[in-house]
């Protein structure tokens, strides 16, 4: 069984952490970024809950851009499927940065928040 629809697919469920940052590209795409919280929690060797939390960078482009545009904001609980990808820039004193960031292929709101 070839498995080639599973390569590079990311699927999380959390809580926004900021508000989108829309920016609009000079070839006039619209691009989309904001943070991700997902909670984890474990029992420790004492028997006490600990919950951890990781934040996952996300974009979004084009008409899922749109969507994160009208419809997401700080602390809404959605779930989003997308894939992983790597980049590297230079930073303001002069080194060089990788940033792995999710690029959002689908969104969906779960929750009241």
């Amino acid at each position: 069984m070839i498995m080639n629809g599973i390569r590079n697919r990311v699927q999380l469920i959390g809580y926004i952490g900021n508000d989108p940052e829309i920016v609009v590209l000079e070839s006039g795409k619209k691009l989309a970024r904001f943070s991700l919280a997902t909670n984890d929690s474990y029992k420790n060797a004492n028997g006490e809950r600990i919950t951890s939390t990781d934040w996952h960078y996300l974009v979004a482009w084009e008409k899922v851009a749109d969507i994160a545009e009208k419809f997401l904001e700080k602390g809404k609980e959605v779930a989003i499927e997308g894939k992983l990808t790597n980049r590297s820039y230079e930073s303001k004193d002069g080194g060089k940065r990788y940033k792995t960031e999710i690029v959002v292929q689908e969104i969906l709101m779960l929750g009241n928040k």
